[in-house]
């Protein structure tokens, strides 16, 4: 039986039911969310995931709590059924209340010590990101297309008795579709072999008056090949969005790692240029979203029933050239001077994942600290 829930609703892509999405057994649909205090001296953090893999028939989804120096991550899934109507999984659930403003997550998992009820709703209309294609050779790495919002939140998180009122925090949300690596990895190898390399900074910035996203996909050689800085007043609309003409960032390597211990970005467009500096703080070790966890990294089959576990890390205890410690999110605060010398602040998130050589970066290996 194929026929689901979706079928009811105008959203076909294909002649086909809702339950099969064109041929790639990479095809994928991911829900992200975090959000932090808007004051850089308060502590606090959240993320939450929720991937749905068609052709693997399976559902995950993933919440986690930073404060303290200490991460906390409940990872789940299930059998998806065919059914891709159910955002449920396990102890994590996902509602949309009204599209592309206002969602809510709920999770429920007592035996683990971790609740919540969060609302976010969108400050403005959310941005689309140009769409990400890259292949690898031959192969499709990547075909992704995402939609960015940032957003205030209500509601509370509760871990182990501790209960933390978010309302009034702030942070981004996005919903990508598409084709990249899930579940198990291909065995059959490249032809020719193809090194390892992969260079991702992404930065949305909740701001006063308005919402900066700048990121960038860049090769080997620091040459872009997916890159846009953005920004939209508060309340706006795609209309009123604003396209910087150049983008180009600064990054110093903590030595040791490839982790960014400053930042910033040079914005340009008629009236000049836009410094954008970036005041680096905690790092969320984005495998407690399965970004590359050993068990739980996305799609991967834990079985027909719903399995749930809690894992408890310490960031800067772990090594940062493991290749699954590589991906993080750095909480940032921003200052933004314009070319009128007007300045707005704000806070947002670093994201950072450098895999193989970047020469802007003195990389020339797979895994070469800074």
């Amino acid at each position: 039986m194929v026929l689901t829930k979706g079928d009811d609703f105008p959203i076909h892509q294909t002649p086909e039911p809702v339950a099969y999405a064109g041929t790639d057994r990479n095809f994928y649909d991911r829900y992200f969310f975090n959000g932090y205090t808007p004051n850089a001296d308060t502590d606090g953090f959240f993320a939450v995931a929720m991937g749905v893999y068609p052709h693997l028939n399976v559902i995950d989804a993933a919440f986690c709590w930073l404060i303290g120096g200490k991460q906390v991550n409940l990872h789940a899934s299930r059998g998806l059924g065919m059914e891709r109507m159910d955002t449920r999984v396990g102890p994590i659930g996902i509602e949309v209340i009204e599209p592309l403003r206002q969602l809510r997550v709920t999770v429920a998992a007592p035996e683990h010590g971790i609740a919540a009820d969060i609302v976010f709703t969108g400050r403005a209309f959310p941005q689309e990101e140009p769409r990400f294609i890259r292949r690898n050779g031959p192969r499709t790495l990547m075909d992704v297309t995402r939609l960015t919002q940032n957003g205030r939140y209500q509601g509370w998180i509760e871990v182990d008795g501790t209960r933390t009122d978010i309302s009034g925090w702030v942070g981004t949300r996005d919903r990508s579709w598409g084709v990249r690596p899930i579940g198990a990895p291909d065995a059959q190898p490249h032809s020719p072999p193809l090194p390892p390399q992969f260079f991702w900074l992404w930065s949305p910035c909740v701001m006063e008056g308005g919402e900066l996203y700048c990121h960038t996909n860049d090769d080997a050689h620091g040459r872009f090949w997916n890159r846009r800085a953005t920004w939209r007043p508060e309340g706006g609309g795609a209309d009123d969005e604003h396209h910087y003409d150049a983008a180009d960032y600064t990054i110093e390597w903590r030595k040791g790692t490839r982790n960014a211990a400053r930042a910033a970005l040079s914005l340009h467009d008629a009236a000049g240029e836009t410094r954008v500096a970036f005041d680096i703080g905690a790092t969320f070790m984005m495998l407690g979203l399965g970004y590359g966890h050993p068990q739980w990294a996305h799609g991967r089959h834990h079985g027909e029933a719903v399995t749930v576990e809690r894992e408890d890390l310490v960031p800067a205890e772990l090594d940062p050239l493991l290749p699954h410690h590589l991906h993080i999110q750095a909480l940032v605060a921003v200052t933004m001077t314009a070319p009128d010398g007007s300045v707005k602040r704000g806070r947002g998130v670093l994201e950072q994942l450098v895999v193989g050589p970047h020469a802007p970066s003195g990389f020339h290996a797979a895994l070469d600290p800074a």
